[in-house]
């Protein structure tokens, strides 16, 4: 079978594995059945912890020794929601117009299809001598995050794993395929803003005590200014309030308490405990009663500097589509901050524009197109020359 036919087809299997987080619907055994026939060490893990649901991972290795290249990604996906709107079953893995339709065909079982048929195409063709290809694929990227990627690399490091390299198979292209390629990600925060009152009629405002004007004095202050203009390789760091709540259904009610929810996304002028300070800062410079709770934050801003490896990368996309991919650091979060802590790593994928959607779809060429790519990059990484 042809390398990309077999990138099809294994897209398609995985499909039509009804895996939303955090079921894993079978999709993590068509994995392990394609990899052990081409000769990969696969083992599956289950990692738990109190108040979070079980989830099953998969760690795969080809060849024992240097240089160490490992592909990562997930095999999880968001909900279809309702699927009387979409053209096709969203776990049916359908063809049409030159495009396989699907819940996560470009996030991101379509990039883990292209970069598993490359690897065992190459094991086949070149046997374990040059090197070592590995997998680390979980079903927890698109949940909480805590039982996926980041025990998965913990587990692999007690057990003596070291990586070279990674690459992880998020859909990074934005107007074509090899536009782009994530080099790193500015940081998440959040955080939820809360001013007590006194509830009262609102007939007798005298006698009661409003938070709702005393928490938009509050967000003022936090938006007044930027938190930053940039720096060279990321945006600026934008807060967006994300929710305004006063659990109020009453007309003539003042209420008790007013809160908001607040999402930072951060560049590498912050970290956690930096900008958390500086918010603060402002919210202390209105002169008023408040409290900012932070939730846990496992998503610190991180860069991987241009070198060698990211111009193989890069090298291997422009021989391939004709285009130079830009480097980025822009969009949300993704597994690539557990593994940047391992080894160097890049984000580089199919084209994302319907990720999530109704009728989410990837074009069949990129399917094919990412897997040549991927093809490519293994070869001049482990070439001998």
């Amino acid at each position: 079978m042809a390398v990309t036919t077999a990138a099809l087809a294994l897209c398609r299997a995985l499909v039509r594995c009804r895996s939303v987080t955090p079921e894993d619907g079978g999709a993590l055994g068509v994995l392990d059945a394609a990899l052990k026939q081409a000769g990969f060490a696969t083992q599956r893990l289950t990692f738990s912890e109190p108040g979070t649901p079980d989830i099953d991972n998969l760690y795969a290795r080809f060849g024992t020794s240097a240089p160490f290249l490992v592909f990562a990604g997930h095999t999880d996906v968001v909900p279809a929601g309702d699927a009387a709107k979409w053209r096709f079953d969203p776990f049916a893995g359908e063809l049409a117009d030159g495009a396989i339709f699907g819940r996560g065909t470009a996030d991101m079982k379509g990039g883990v299809a292209a970069f598993a048929a490359a690897a065992c195409a190459f094991a086949a063709q070149h046997g374990s001598d040059e090197g070592s290809i590995g997998f680390l694929i979980t079903g927890d990227e698109e949940g909480p995050a805590i039982n996926g990627t980041e025990k998965l690399l913990r587990w692999a490091y007690e057990k003596g794993e070291r990586f070279d390299h990674c690459i992880v198979g998020e859909p990074t292209s934005w107007h074509a395929l090899g536009d782009t390629i994530k080099i790193g990600r500015r940081g998440c925060l959040n955080g939820t803003l809360i001013v007590a009152g006194r509830q009262g009629h609102a007939a007798y405002p005298e006698r009661a005590e409003n938070p709702i004007p005393k928490l938009l004095r509050l967000l003022t202050a936090l938006n007044a200014a930027p938190l930053d203009m940039g720096t060279p390789r990321f945006d600026a760091s934008n807060l967006e309030i994300v929710s305004v709540d006063v659990g109020n259904l009453a007309f003539n009610v003042i209420p008790a308490q007013a809160r908001a929810r607040v999402n930072i996304r951060f560049n590498d002028l912050w970290t956690p405990e930096t900008l958390a300070a500086e918010l603060r800062r402002r919210l202390d410079s209105v002169g008023m009663k408040f409290t900012l709770e932070f939730e846990a934050c496992n998503a610190p801003a991180f860069l991987t500097m241009p070198d060698s490896f990211t111009k193989l990368v890069a090298d291997a996309v422009e021989r391939k589509t004709g285009r130079r991919p830009t480097f980025s650091t822009s969009g949300g979060t993704s597994d690539a901050r557990f593994i940047r802590a391992y080894c160097p790593v890049v984000e580089f994928g199919l084209v994302g524009a319907t990720a999530h959607m109704v009728d989410e779809h990837v074009a069949i060429a990129d399917l094919e197109g990412l897997t040549e790519i991927y093809t490519a990059i293994l070869e001049a990484y482990f070439s001998k020359e």
